[in-house]
């Protein structure tokens, strides 16, 4: 089953001569439960790319399709709604609220959407990310990798149908970042969650069930492999 479906998106800037075309006419789907990374150079679009995955910008035109909602039939206040609830971010430099703990800082989005947290599961979710005996500490208290791991929840806990990660790793050593890749794998499986990344670093992709290549926009290669992180 398709969880994210996009038809011939796109994203221009400027005009004429001086037109950038950031995507240019990306078709693409998504199965339900996949991890998927998006590889590309610098400027080669696979952060737009991501944007409009999210709801975060604007196509110039096309669509993209999210758990069967046309996301950007949606006016501002829906879609802003449908983002809280159904898509879920994770980004590079973790955007943890520093005054707040790790537990408060994972279920402010759920608190702020207006409903309670499911204590049983965030305690879930705690346990599988190795983070429960962290909840009082403050985010500087914590490494980058713990960080991270307190990002990866708090985009857990409410239950998106979508993960997207902003270049996860990118801020990680090598042994954080191999740690951070394993612990989205993992609770990809156990939480039935489709996870798409972004990433330039080839190696790490690899380690994904489909790498998709982007370049000038466009998807110039998209390989599905059964891609096993543990027995690296």
């Amino acid at each position: 089953m398709n969880i994210l479906e996009t038809k011939d998106l796109k994203k221009y800037y400027g005009t004429g001569d001086n037109q950038v075309k950031a995507l240019d006419n990306v078709t693409l789907s998504v199965e339900e439960g996949e991890l998927v990374a998006i590889v590309g150079c610098s400027g080669s679009g696979k952060s737009t790319l991501l944007h409009m995955l999210g709801g975060l910008d604007y196509p110039t035109s096309g669509t993209v399709k999210v758990a069967g909602k046309e996301i950007f039939q949606l006016n501002e206040t829906e879609l802003t709604i449908f983002r809280r609830r159904r898509i879920g971010f994770v980004f590079q430099n973790y955007n943890l609220v520093p005054i707040l703990s790790v537990y408060e800082n994972i279920v402010l989005p759920v608190e702020l959407d207006g409903r309670k947290p499911e204590q049983a599961f965030v305690k879930d979710v705690l346990q599988t990310l190795g983070i429960a005996d962290k909840i009082d500490r403050l985010p500087g208290q914590l490494s980058g990798g713990q960080q991270q791991r307190v990002a990866i929840a708090r985009a857990l806990v409410a239950k998106p149908s979508i993960l997207l990660a902003d270049e996860p790793t990118g801020n990680l050593d090598s042994r954080s970042t191999q740690e951070v890749l394993g612990l989205l794998k993992l609770s990809g499986e156990r939480f039935h969650q489709t996870i798409i990344m972004i990433t330039h670093n080839e190696a790490l992709a690899q380690l994904c069930d489909r790498v998709i290549h982007v370049e000038d926009g466009k998807i110039v290669d998209d390989n599905r492999e059964e891609g096993d992180f543990y027995a690296k």
